[in-house]
């Protein structure tokens, strides 16, 4: 009990906003002593740093947490050219602006290309990765897939029009409670959904969904890259995985076990929104593999 009432308290988490070098406003939440390592959070599509408010409070006793809203999501502006190489870069500034040392990388959904380019681009700086729902090979893409591989392959207006179906208020609830079973769904409010839509009608930000849609492909033609990246460095590695993502298929989760054998893998009776629902079972198996990942480290 004690441990769902810390993940509740969202009183030390405090949001900010800076200028990137190409003056595109970003917003972006930290909790905890700037001393400590540091966990970066990253969120997916349709979301925002918001999706960590709950879990960020009890992070902090292990490390300094810093989710941004990445560009063109959230309270976060768009960038003028959008792509996931460019989200990469504004939020490698954003961590030499705070700068920022050691860092654990969480990566969900869309915060994978970015988190993963991060983490390549400064590997002895990571600490250690933590995996959510987040695709790194091709196993990950389901039945579901077909439209958008399909425009990834024509990107004809038809096949755009197909792939960006999803962009309405519908398609974005549907990504918190589609395939999740409706006792679980039932404890996700309406107003989140709500939230993430509201944000997504700002100026620029439909514009990066459909650009980031299109440039996934890119991503995955990157697959090999992040392959070698995790088989020469091999990072300490966790897993928290939603078994009924409807995004993801479940055989991603054995993609990534082969790539890092020492990962810890729990997969949980949730959607691929899993904070959503089962936030306090995610912290606790986070704080000691952060913990453990700290006191394993070799002096530098």
């Amino acid at each position: 009990m004690a441990m769902v009432m810390a993940v509740r308290d969202t009183a030390r988490v405090r949001r900010h906003r800076l200028r990137l070098s190409g003056g595109t406003g970003l917003s972006y939440l930290t909790a905890g002593d700037a001393s400590k390592p540091c966990l970066l959070l990253l969120h997916g599509t349709p979301n925002a740093a918001r999706m960590f408010q709950q879990v960020m409070p009890a992070l902090a006793r292990v490390a300094h947490v810093v989710a941004p809203d990445l560009p063109g999501c959230g309270d976060s502006d768009a960038l003028p050219v959008v792509s996931f190489a460019h989200l990469g870069q504004a939020i490698f500034e954003l961590l030499g602006r705070l700068a920022i040392g050691p860092r654990f990388i969480y990566l969900h959904d869309w915060g994978a290309p970015v988190g993963l380019q991060i983490a390549m681009q400064a590997p002895e700086q990571v600490l250690g990765l933590i995996v959510q729902n987040a695709n790194a090979h091709r196993s990950g893409w389901g039945p579901g897939w077909s439209a958008t591989q399909a425009y990834w392959a024509h990107p004809s207006a038809k096949n755009e029009a197909a792939a960006t179906a999803h962009l309405t208020l519908e398609g974005t609830r549907d990504t918190y409670i589609s395939g999740v079973p409706p006792e679980v769904a039932r404890r996700i409010p309406a107003e989140h959904w709500e939230e993430d839509w509201r944000t997504m009608n700002r100026p620029g930000h439909m514009r990066t969904q459909r650009a980031l849609i299109a440039d996934y492909g890119n991503y995955a033609s990157r697959f090999h890259a992040v392959a070698k990246y995790l088989e020469h460095w091999q990072p300490p590695a966790l897993m928290v995985w939603g078994r009924h993502d409807i995004y993801f298929d479940l055989t991603e989760v054995l993609s990534w076990i082969r790539a890092l054998p020492r990962m810890q893998a729990h997969v949980l009776d949730a959607g691929h929104l899993l904070l959503e629902t089962h936030a306090a079972e995610a912290v606790a198996l986070m704080m000691p593999f952060i913990e453990r990942a700290v006191g394993n480290r070799p002096p530098v």
